[in-house]
């Protein structure tokens, strides 16, 4: 169980919140209104950060094919060689989808976010 610093009651409330979510279109409709566009490029940026460190892209590589700094990249890699393990655990789900192309895209209830079920 997670003991780390970050822990409260409103966080706790916010992450129960988040797992509620059965789909990408609902992650976009409650992230909207939750983070400022910034604080969701820059979320995006660092996991894509992390993604391309666990392939042992450099540094040149991944400036390249994400925008970000060496200072975001450098502490996206004491996050994954220090950190709580968030990012390993995320990128490895990730990886082992069934279907790459639709990373994300399923929703819990496994119809894709589609009502339909397709």
């Amino acid at each position: 169980m997670y003991s780390g610093k970050l822990k409260d009651d409103h966080l706790d409330r916010l992450f129960a919140a988040v797992l509620t979510l059965r789909n990408v279109e609902e992650c976009y409709q409650f992230f909207e209104d939750v983070c400022t566009v910034a604080e969701l490029k820059a979320m995006a940026q660092r996991l894509a950060v992390a993604g391309m460190l666990g392939e042992d892209c450099t540094y040149g590589d991944i400036t390249r094919g994400t925008g970000a700094s060496t200072a975001t990249i450098s502490r996206v890699k004491k996050c994954l060689n220090y950190g709580a393990d968030g990012y390993r655990l995320v990128l490895s789900r990730l990886k082992t989808s069934e279907d790459p192309a639709d990373q994300g895209r399923t929703g819990r209830d496994g119809s894709g976010g589609r009502k339909d079920g397709r």
